[in-house]
């Protein structure tokens, strides 16, 4: 921009004037008129066209169609088989050539060319994923035999004798579900894919829990009755249906999963018992499976959204925990801990101090001073966002046939209309694998700035088509949550220095994993050498390390994305904040980031890029 420090003469300034009519002629303006009216109109078909074809992609889901709030298939389960997997390749490849087809990508304003990208880059990543469609293990950490009554009871709304028919219909569909998903392991297994032995024993004791109570056995009442039997109840109580009507359903749900879903953990459960001897009773990594190290280094770059090498990724985490332990030393001298940091750290693990009681009330204590901070956080959000949430936000224990001692805190999205909250989960069987001090960053990152934030933010934007509004990448959701971590610092959190050691811990622990991930998939590391790394260099209890180092076998390079999103992220702040000097704006900055849904990290970078020029 050009810029005068004094009155121009009259010479000058028609000068400049006769300049810029000459640069802008009424031609000039017209065909500029005429180009950005295009790009809209062309932008809008596409973005109809995106969600027509998001609509026929989610045909292929009824499960998440339902995760989404929407009934249309909410009787029904998806076709989990390998000719369905190829089926679904095959529609979006079709896809893709259509779009290249029927839209001209210079005609397309900015968003709509980043939607165009992201369609085909769905495609790119579906085709890697494609070449290693067995490698990935099924009956482990989160699979079906736990997902699908999980489904059920926490996604599965009856509201009407119609609702009730469709939870009917897919206890009825569940038997050839779970099958189809066994099919798939046997035939993993016959081509040398199996998952690590404690994830046999994991899916064994899920299903052994799932399965005690009415209607399986008389041991009590399931889980997944209490649910049903809750929800066929509750439209008697409200005149919706009949008592008799109500005990109808239920004897249908009933004969349902006695004569189609337990027959299947059955057979999963006899298949697993059976296979276990074929299970090395040493957990390996990537690279002891079929063409395992370019499964592993797909793996690397789906989840990071970049094309990192496991060594570069190795190297980074090093020198994260080196740098981290440094700051955590200041801390151990801040509170006048005397003693090395590994015994700081043997202090925080064992201090009464910092954990609830492992009773009822200490985990309802946990809960409560999570709301606690989350409602505190909210006040603040406006200094730091200027899009903020609609949604609401709760926090909950996970539901006893799927809780894990020391499991990972996880959040669940709620719906865009706000008839079901986002949810943050948090494994309290064992209160000495839920520490206090690692509460507050627990709730940023799951909550508000963190997952809350950034998921409820993203199905309620305006202006996009669907597919951008739902889907998303690891590397940037994740790497947003631990962002958000170290955000609530810049919010004023963590004045108690040992919470702040908790925000310490929990970014020491992403690092840890970049190392850990890496030394398991291409190093050979055990499971006791990765333990025993991550033991050393935090202060993880010990529960909880053990429980995370298997999620590490179970789901090779996922651990990654967490550091090495937020490095991306911080990298491309630090960038714009010296770009703009004075000029940035924390809020429009959270406002580009999260303003387009997730995007990939270089997709991510260029916008920001862009949005700094437009400044300058």
């Amino acid at each position: 921009m050009l810029r005068l420090n004094h009155s121009p003469s009259p010479l000058l300034l028609s000068s400049l004037l006769a300049l810029l009519f000459a640069a802008c002629s009424p031609q000039d303006s017209g065909d500029a008129i005429a180009e950005s009216q295009m790009a809209s109109e062309t932008s809008a078909r596409l973005n109809a066209w995106l969600d027509a074809e998001y609509a026929a992609e989610l045909d292929f889901s009824p499960l998440a169609k339902t995760r989404l709030g929407d009934k249309s298939a909410h009787g029904e389960l998806d076709d989990v088989s390998e000719e369905a997997m190829q089926a679904r390749l095959e529609w979006r490849r079709d896809s893709v050539a259509r779009l290249q087809q029927e839209f001209d990508y210079e005609q397309l304003d900015a968003e709509a060319q980043r939607s165009y990208d992201l369609w085909i880059y769905q495609l790119s990543q579906a085709e890697e994923a494609a070449r290693f469609s067995r490698h990935g293990f099924i009956f482990g950490r989160n699979g079906p035999q736990a997902s699908l009554p999980n489904s059920l009871i926490n996604y599965q709304t009856v509201e009407s004798e119609d609702d009730a028919r469709d939870y009917i219909s897919r206890l009825q569909q569940s038997g050839r579900y779970l099958l189809q998903y066994l099919e798939r392991t046997k035939l993993a297994a016959a081509d040398g894919i199996r998952a690590p032995f404690f994830d046999y024993r994991q899916a064994l004791s899920e299903i052994e829990r799932i399965t005690t109570g009415l209607p399986f056995n008389a041991m009590g009442e399931s889980a997944l009755w209490q649910d049903i039997t809750q929800k066929f109840t509750a439209l008697a109580e409200a005149g919706i249906v009949s008592d008799t009507q109500a005990d109808a359903l239920l004897e249908e749900a009933s004969e349902a999963i006695v004569i189609n879903m337990l027959p299947a953990y059955r057979e999963i459960s006899a298949w697993l018992e059976a296979d276990l001897a074929n299970v090395s009773e040493v957990a390996q990594g990537a690279w002891s499976l079929p063409d395992g190290e370019a499964y592993y280094q797909e793996r690397l770059e789906r989840m990071t959204t970049l094309p990192l090498s496991a060594e570069e990724i190795f190297d980074t985490g090093v020198a994260e925990v080196a740098r981290i332990q440094s700051e955590m030393e200041a801390i151990k001298a801040q509170v006048g801990f005397e003693g090395t940091l590994q015994d700081f750290f043997g202090f925080i693990r064992s201090d009464d101090r910092f954990y609830h009681p492992n009773t009822d009330e200490g985990r309802a204590a946990y809960i409560a001073d999570a709301d606690a901070i989350l409602e505190a956080t909210y006040a603040k959000l406006p200094e730091f966002f200027g899009i903020l949430p609609k949604a609401g936000l709760q926090v909950k224990r996970v539901e006893p046939f799927r809780e894990q001692d020391g499991g990972a805190a996880h959040y669940a999205r709620g719906t865009k209309d706000g008839s079901r909250p986002g949810t943050f989960y948090a494994h309290l069987s064992d209160m000495r694998a839920a520490s206090k001090h690692r509460l507050e960053n627990l709730a940023y990152h799951e909550g508000v700035p963190g997952h809350h934030m950034q998921i409820s933010i993203q199905q309620e934007l305006e202006g996009l088509p669907a597919f951008r509004t739902n889907k998303g990448y690891t590397a940037f959701s994740e790497g947003w949550g631990l962002y958000a971590e170290g955000l609530g610092k810049e919010m004023g959190g963590y004045e108690d220095p040992y919470a702040d050691f908790g925000r310490l811990s929990g970014e020491i622990w992403r690092a840890v994993r970049l190392v850990v991930d890496t030394g398991i998939h291409a190093k050979g590391w055990t499971q006791e050498e990765a333990v025993l790394y991550a033991l050393e260099n935090s202060p993880r209890p010990e529960p909880s390390v053990q429980s995370e180092i298997r999620r590490y076998f179970n789901n090779p390079g996922q651990a990654t994305a967490y550091k090495i999103g937020m490095l991306r992220i911080q990298a491309i702040r630090a960038k714009a904040e010296d770009a703009l000097g004075a000029e940035f704006d924390i809020r429009d900055f959270h406002d580009q980031v999260l303003g387009s849904g997730q995007l990939p990290m270089a997709m991510l970078e260029a916008k920001i890029d862009d949005w700094v020029a437009q400044q300058l």
